[in-house]
């Protein structure tokens, strides 16, 4: 075999090494969608995340979602798509909007008092009321 060939053909099995390698088997997600809620009107403009608690059969990832104008949320983990893995949860708001309802403890994963149980079936309708803001 020619030097040049060699060299490709050498190129060519350490790239499909490393692809194999990469590739990694999705996890089971479940539906978890709801509405976020601060003195009965929705919350927007922002976000939420979930940070999976250690025992969780999946925690490479915080399923995370964009608040709707509804205050709505449809939890998603990136790179698998719609759905949370089954399990528990705290959930936290993006910084902004924890700044914005002045709940700041509510941003901080260790504070955060906001927790989720997912069974294998899924959440729906799953309500978070916020507490007055403590401005």
């Amino acid at each position: 075999m020619q030097p040049e060939k060699k060299t490709i053909y050498i190129y060519t099995i350490l790239l499909l090494i490393s692809l194999l390698g990469c590739s990694e088997r999705p996890p089971k997600l479940v539906v978890v969608e709801g509405k976020v809620l601060s003195e009965g009107k929705p919350v927007t403009a922002g976000s939420i995340i979930f940070h999976p608690a250690q025992e969780n059969a999946y925690t490479r990832d915080n399923p995370s979602s964009l608040l709707q104008l509804d205050g709505g949320f449809s939890m998603k983990t990136f790179p698998f798509g719609e759905g949370v893995s089954p399990g528990d949860y705290t959930i936290t708001l993006s910084p902004e909007v924890a700044q914005r309802l002045s709940l700041l403890d509510y941003a901080n994963q260790e504070k955060s008092p906001l927790r989720i149980h997912v069974p294998n079936e899924g959440v729906k309708d799953f309500v978070i009321q916020l507490p007055s803001s403590k401005k």
